[in-house]
C-alpha cells in the first residue's frame, strides 16, 4: 500500500506473575516464584500434577495445581510426557495463566516488562504511516499506551494527541485500547506525515 510501512511486533513477557500466599513460615503473605518444576503423582490410573511455586523469603513450597484425580488415558501423550520431563515452555505457559492463579489465591503480582521482537514486512520508499502488528506468545500486563512509548521513543502524551486528531487507529479496540493492556491480534497505525523525526520513529519500529 502507497504511504505505508508495515512491522511485526513480537512480544514476550521477562517475569511471570507471582501469587501471594500466606507463608507458615515467614509468618505471613509472602510473594511465590514459579519453579519451573512439575509435581507428578499417580495413584492407580489416576494423576495429579502441579506446578511448584517457591516463596521468595524462605523457599517454602505451594502446589499449584494443573491436573486433579486425571485418567491417564485421558492425557495426552505429548502433555504427559513434557509433564514427567518438566519442559520449560509447558511450565512457563502454566505460570503466565494469570487468570487462573487469581482463581486459585485471589492476589498475583504482575510484572510490566516485556522483551519485544521486530521484524519490517513491506513498505513505500516514501512512507509516512506506520502499521505495526503485534503478536503476543504469552499474556502480558504491560499498558499498550507505555510500551508504545518505550519502543518507538514517544511520549504518551504525543500518542495520545495524534489519537485525539484521528491520526493513531487501534484494531479492534479503537483508542481506549491505549490505556489497556497489549492484546494478541492488534494492529496500530500512527500517521507521522509531517513528523521531523518519522524516519527515527521508523528505525524504532523495526522498519
Amino acid at each position: 500500500m502507497s504511504g505505508l510501512l508495515r512491522t511485526h511486533w513480537a512480544i514476550a513477557p521477562v517475569t511471570a506473575p507471582r501469587p501471594l500466599i500466606n507463608c507458615n513460615r515467614c509468618g505471613g503473605p509472602r510473594p511465590y516464584r514459579c519453579s519451573d518444576k512439575f509435581r507428578v503423582n499417580a495413584n492407580g490410573k489416576r494423576i495429579d500434577v502441579w506446578l511448584i511455586y517457591r516463596c521468595i523469603g524462605c523457599d517454602n513450597s505451594w502446589n499449584f495445581t494443573i491436573l486433579e484425580r486425571r485418567n491417564r488415558r485421558d492425557i495426552e501423550p505429548a502433555m504427559l510426557a513434557a509433564l514427567e520431563s518438566n519442559d520449560p515452555a509447558f511450565a512457563r505457559r502454566h505460570a503466565f495463566d494469570t487468570a487462573a492463579l487469581r482463581c486459585r489465591v485471589g492476589y498475583v503480582e504482575e510484572f510490566p516488562e516485556v522483551t519485544v521482537r521486530k521484524r519490517g514486512l513491506d513498505g513505500a520508499e516514501a512512507a509516512t504511516v506506520l502499521e505495526l502488528r503485534l503478536d503476543l506468545e504469552l499474556p502480558v500486563s504491560a499498558r499498550l499506551d507505555r510500551m508504545l512509548a518505550g519502543e518507538l521513543g514517544m511520549s504518551r502524551s504525543r500518542l495520545q494527541a495524534l489519537d485525539e486528531k484521528g491520526r493513531l487507529a487501534i484494531a479492534p479496540e479503537g483508542g481506549k485500547a491505549l490505556r489497556k493492556p497489549v492484546r494478541h491480534g492488534t494492529v496500530v497505525r500512527i500517521d507521522l506525515a509531517g513528523e521531523s523525526d518519522r524516519a527515527a520513529i521508523f528505525t524504532a519500529a523495526g522498519g
